[in-house]
This record gives structure tokens, C-alpha cells and sequence, in this order.
């Protein structure tokens, strides 16, 4: 397949710049994945469209304030440092702007060497690896020198950090939010496990992915950066019990769904686990795991465009898509969503 084949038109205007006031006021389109039909509501709404005994599956991950600015202690130049992936105890996976300034031995300083990096090893597309160094906790370095990591499609400042963490978010790891938890409250949270929906966690920490477009024609060519991702025993338990009892497993978001296809395509049952996964899941790909999807609306030509394709239909995924942008739909991280059932 090529990348085109997930390609669509998408006016500027429409990519949400800022979340709304309310979580859960955004809209919200349902698309029926046997049929292809779309119905217009409100994210509040998805409550009806839960049953008791389904499984709803959250990603806990948090946002880490990862994007860091520093000097090269040598020189004096400026340098924009994403942390995405710890390696071990002190090397981080980083993208490092502008990559040319930092090579192997640079040593950059971060609120006057408060944090330092050292360059270990080059990546391609102005990936490194960074030896950091720093006294006391990371977390406490990075929540006094560092800022949230918002995509580059945002250009408007977020007066509220923690807009951009979900309501559960716990396990500090990401670089980007699992975006389609954004929508909900713990009211909302409350509402749905009264209704008699469980409610489960996994946690997959976003990372490089994210950030990198599919840069090759035929996308079978496309190299997934691995993500690490954790199920307890707990949650494993609630999945299987809802498979035996004739329930559905529905993911929120992308990065959940990666994580139980994964598991799923592993294991005969779900199971307590770790490791990393670089699963790609395009148009061809058979589901194992989950039975209906809540997502934000992606960008054209990505990844997570093909994933719900996968699940929808091509087809039915551009088709509803021209609808959203007919509609005037919020695309993207603050964007509204989309329930694929």
C-alpha cells in the first residue's frame, strides 16, 4: 500500500489549537465499522453507547515535562533537548535541535548545570543519546527545567499544563499524551463504571513515534520505534473475564489498542507483561485483542490513520473523514473524537 492511499484534504483552520473549556464538550463522531455510517454527538455521549460487561481500556501513562533548553557548555549555543526514551538508569533516547551543534562528547547545560548531557552516540534525524547528570531526583530536575512536550502542529501556548494529561494519568514515562483520554473527567469516569462498564489500565509510554512521519512510499517499508508498555495481572483478569462472559473490550486511544494487539498476538490469553513493542498495525492486520475503539482524528498520511483503517476500512475511515472536515470537526491532539465500533 502507499502512503497516499491514507492522504486526505485538512484545512489549517481546523487543527484545535487549544482544548476546550469542558473535556468532555467536545464532539463526537460514531462510525460503524460494518456499515460505514457516521452519527454526530457530544463526547458525554459515549456513556450510551457502553454496556454493562464491556471493558473500557485506559492508558495511565504520564506526560513527562521533557522538552528541555540548554546551552553547549563549550560554546555558548542554544540547544532544544526532547527526552523520548530512557535507555538505561542515566542514557535517554533524545531529539536534540539543532542537531548539527551536538556531537559525540557535547556537553550541554541545562538552568545553569543544574542538568547536563553528554553525547554518547549519534541517531538518524537528529536523534542522540544523552548521558545526563544532575543531583537528587530526575522528576524534580525536569518539572523545574523542563516544559511540556506539545506537538509541533500546536503553536499556541497551553496556559494549563496539565491539560495535556489525561485525568488518570500516573506512570511518568511519555513524551506525548495518549490524546483520546482527554476527554474524559472522573465524573464521566464515575457515570460509565456505575453503568456497570469495568474500567482497566495499561500503561504504554509514547515515544518517538509520535514525533516522526512515515517518510518511505510503500508503507510495508515503515520502521515502528519500539515503545515500552506494562499490563498487571489485575487488568489482565478483567479482559479475560469480559472475553468469557461475551463482553467488549474497548480501547481509548491508539496506544492502548498497540498495547493489547500486542499482547494478544504474544500470549493465548492476557497475562501480566512488559516489553517493548513496535507492533504496526495497517490495513490486512486482523484484531485479536479489543472490539471497538474511542480516537482522536489523526493526521494525514500517519500511522494511526492506517491503524483505524484497519479496523474500519479505508474506505470508511476517508469517508467519515470528509465528513468531519465537512462538519468543521477539531482535528488532532485537542481535537474532538471518534468511537469505531
Amino acid at each position: 500500500m502507499n502512503v497516499n492511499d491514507f492522504d486526505f484534504e485538512l484545512p489549517e483552520e481546523l487543527i484545535a489549537q487549544t482544548p476546550l473549556l469542558d473535556r468532555t464538550s467536545s464532539r463526537l463522531m460514531t462510525l460503524n465499522k460494518e456499515t460505514g455510517a457516521v452519527s454526530h454527538e457530544h463526547f458525554s455521549d459515549i456513556i450510551s453507547h457502553l454496556n454493562a460487561g464491556d471493558t473500557l481500556v485506559l492508558n495511565d501513562t504520564k506526560v513527562m515535562p521533557a522538552r528541555l533548553y540548554g546551552i553547549k557548555e563549550e560554546t555558548g549555543a542554544k540547544v532544544e533537548m526532547l527526552l523520548l526514551k530512557q535507555m538505561t538508569d542515566n542514557d535517554w533516547e533524545v531529539l536534540i535541535k539543532p542537531a548539527k551543534r551536538v556531537t559525540v562528547g557535547t556537553v550541554v547545560s541545562f538552568g545553569d548545570g543544574k542538568l547536563t548531557a553528554v553525547c554518547k552516540e549519534l541517531l538518524p534525524q537528529g536523534g542522540r543519546i544523552m548521558t545526563l547528570q544532575y543531583n537528587g531526583i530526575l522528576q524534580e530536575r525536569l518539572e523545574e527545567l523542563g516544559e511540556m512536550p506539545l506537538p509541533p502542529y500546536i503553536k499556541e501556548q497551553l496556559e494549563d499544563q496539565s491539560r495535556y494529561q489525561t485525568v488518570y494519568a500516573k506512570a511518568v514515562g511519555s513524551a506525548a499524551a495518549p490524546t483520546a483520554g482527554l476527554h474524559f473527567t472522573e465524573d464521566l469516569l464515575e457515570k460509565i463504571a456505575a453503568k456497570g462498564v469495568n474500567i482497566a489500565y495499561i500503561t504504554l509510554h509514547v515515544g518517538l513515534g509520535t514525533f516522526r512521519p512515515v517518510s518511505v512510499e510503500e508503507i510495508e517499508d515503515h520502521d515502528m520505534h519500539s515503545e515500552y508498555y506494562e499490563m498487571s495481572q489485575q487488568t489482565a483478569d478483567i479482559l479475560n473475564e469480559t472475553r468469557e462472559n461475551g463482553g467488549r473490550i474497548i480501547t481509548v486511544g491508539t496506544t492502548s489498542t498497540r498495547t493489547l494487539e500486542t499482547i494478544a498476538s504474544l500470549h493465548a490469553d492476557f497475562t501480566e507483561t512488559s516489553g517493548w513493542t513496535d507492533i504496526f498495525i495497517y490495513p490486512g492486520y486482523e484484531f485479536k485483542g479489543i472490539d471497538a475503539m474511542i480516537t482522536n482524528f489523526h493526521l494525514p498520511k500517519s500511522t494511526l490513520m492506517m491503524l483505524i483503517s484497519s479496523l474500519a476500512t479505508r474506505e470508511y475511515v476517508l469517508n467519515a473523514y470528509a465528513e468531519a472536515v465537512k462538519e468543521k470537526y477539531r482535528f488532532f491532539s485537542f481535537g474532538d473524537a471518534m468511537f469505531i465500533y
